[in-house]
């Protein structure tokens, strides 16, 4: 079997069954070979039914065929289309090149499907029951597709290369003995990765891994219970969008593709129910016109991630244990949509994340200091859905620093000031020296709660501004009641108390009043509180009226 087969005859040795012969002609012919019944029950790869030796191709055939095959009639252009069979023993293409295309769709595979350092063109596997699909360092042209496919001992996709699309829609991928359901540490796909309604129990690695287009995980369900992570893909980077959001009316575009130029339009229906071989797993069933919601039973890690255009994190049901976490350590992103279901365990991380443009909802962020995002810098943030104002902003933080911190508090207020509102900044910087003032000693928080309650630490002009015209009033009272003697009784000006008063109170100007009368006693003290605390609430009201006209 090592040498091409060139007449068109399959080998003497071989000995096709009806079945495999039918699967040898239809290959040349490049035409599909269907062994269905046409019974849905009894067509199921995932059924109880047994299929015969009527149903069965060697999978020694389909390798002999993709690796040495035939040559096509005239006129024809070779390829494999093989739908309904049992495939018996592994299917080993280890190592070769598959030059034709090739397509299996509802087939029953008896042993795993190997293709390691394999080079093909477009494979496609649909709606197919595979023990488990070894492909580590694949190389493909075209698209590598396993929709609704079954594989409970998991998929290794290690380092491959997919040349366009990545189809994982609706699949149900099990762990089997193993800790990792999908593992595609350092995966390169040119184009999309799509794995909506994707159901998993294990966990799925994509650490390192690079997509050209999007990633797209639209109702899936991933659940790792015997481990820390459900979605462990730190370092990935994704050129366009990455979504984690419900599948529904709006997001089919994307679950059903649209590529190759024939389509990709897999029926995702299904009857519902459970796996034989994962009863807690849900076989797939999805009615477009139902939302099915993104889940995720364990700690999903995005760490150090690029992601061009956006990152969705959208409706997501998030359940974490107290140790488990949804971390976006270090990522870079335009926009982040952040409206989560509140996890009610594990942390949300943010430290070190940068994002332009935060979209969010106030009841997605957990409380309880759950939340870290230290070093977390945005440009701006609008609430996706309800109203998030300044004061559930300040919460927000609050929540997220167990300890003082001035770096939340500086980059809210920052980000208020650069979107022109100048009144939230201020009330924002007001709040972190309130938070600040409590890891003071005694005395500065003492002197803290003076200046809090006069000038609000500076960022309150119009509290300072009403202080200096109550002691205005007040001096000017006392000073009518008990008019000092003048100076200089002959040269002394009209006696006018309310002037005198202002005379004190103004720093810098003079209305020749506060030189020319003399005080005593109390009065003197009086005065001379009366100037010292002119000086502090003038340039209090002159700062504020600074800030003002700059932003102006």
């Amino acid at each position: 079997m090592s040498e091409p087969v060139d007449s068109g005859e399959p080998p003497p040795g071989l000995r096709l069954t009806t079945a495999e012969w039918g699967l040898w002609q239809a290959f040349r012919n490049g035409t599909e070979h269907d062994l269905r019944h046409g019974e849905a029950e009894l067509d199921d790869p995932n059924g109880d039914h047994v299929w015969g030796p009527e149903r069965t191709v060697r999978a020694r055939v389909i390798a002999l065929l993709l690796l040495h095959g035939p040559p096509p009639l005239l006129g024809r252009v070779a390829s494999l289309h093989l739908t309904g069979a049992l495939v018996s023993g592994c299917l080993d293409l280890a190592g070769g090149t598959v030059e034709t295309y090739f397509e299996l769709r509802q087939c029953r595979f008896e042993e795993e499907v190997r293709m390691p350092e394999a080079r093909v063109n477009t494979a496609r596997f649909v709606d197919c029951y595979l023990p488990r699909l070894e492909a580590a360092r694949l190389t493909t042209e075209g698209d590598l597709h396993l929709p609704r496919c079954s594989i409970p001992e998991g998929v290794r996709l290690t380092d491959a290369s997919i040349g366009t699309d990545l189809l994982l829609n609706a699949a149900t991928v099990g762990s089997g003995p193993r800790n990792r359901a999908i593992a595609a540490d350092g995966v390169s796909v040119s184009q999309e990765l799509q794995a909506s309604l994707l159901v998993t129990d294990g966990q799925v690695s994509l650490r390192g891994a690079s997509v050209g287009s999007s990633l797209h995980m639209f109702g899936s369900v991933l659940r790792n219970p015997r481990g820390r992570f459900a979605l462990y893909a730190p370092q990935m980077t994704v050129e366009q969008v990455a979504s984690f959001g419900d599948a529904g009316r709006g997001s089919a575009p994307h679950i059903y593709g649209t590529t190759p130029p024939t389509g990709t339009r897999y029926d995702f229906g299904g009857q519902g129910g459970t796996h034989p071989w994962a009863p807690g797993l849900p076989r797939t069933g999805w009615d477009p016109h139902r939302t099915k919601h993104f889940q995720c039973t364990g700690g999903m890690v995005l760490d150090d991630g690029r992601f061009g255009s956006s990152l969705v994190i959208e409706n997501a049901r998030l359940q974490m244990q107290r140790d488990q976490e949804l971390s976006l350590r270090r990522i870079t992103t335009p926009e982040l949509t952040f409206t989560p279901q509140l996890p009610e365990r594990g942390l949300v991380v943010l430290s070190g994340a940068s994002v332009e443009k935060l979209m969010d909802r106030a009841s997605s962020w957990p409380g309880d200091h759950r939340l870290w995002m230290a070093g977390f810098t945005y440009q701006h943030a609008i609430p996706k859905e309800g109203h998030f104002n300044v004061r559930e902003r300040l919460q927000w933080i609050n929540a997220a620093t167990a300890e003082y911190a001035p770096e939340p508090y500086e980059q809210l207020a920052a980000m208020y000031r650069n979107s022109g509102e100048d009144t939230n900044a201020r009330q924002v910087l007001l709040a972190k020296q309130r938070r600040r003032r409590e890891t003071l000693p005694l005395p500065g928080k003492l002197w803290g709660v003076l200046q809090d309650w006069t000038v609000a630490y500076g960022y309150r002009p119009a509290q300072a501004a009403l202080w200096m015209a109550l002691l205005w009033l007040t001096g000017a009272v006392l000073f009518q009641a008990h008019r000092p003697p003048a100076l200089k009784g002959d040269e002394a000006p009209h006696w006018n108390a309310t002037l005198y008063a202002l005379d004190l109170l103004l720093p810098v100007i003079s209305f020749g009043q506060d030189t020319a009368w003399d005080p005593g006693g109390g009065y003197q003290w009086l005065a001379a509180a009366m100037i010292l605390a002119g000086w502090v609430l003038a340039t209090t009201v002159a700062a504020g009226a600074t800030r003002l006209l700059r932003r102006q």
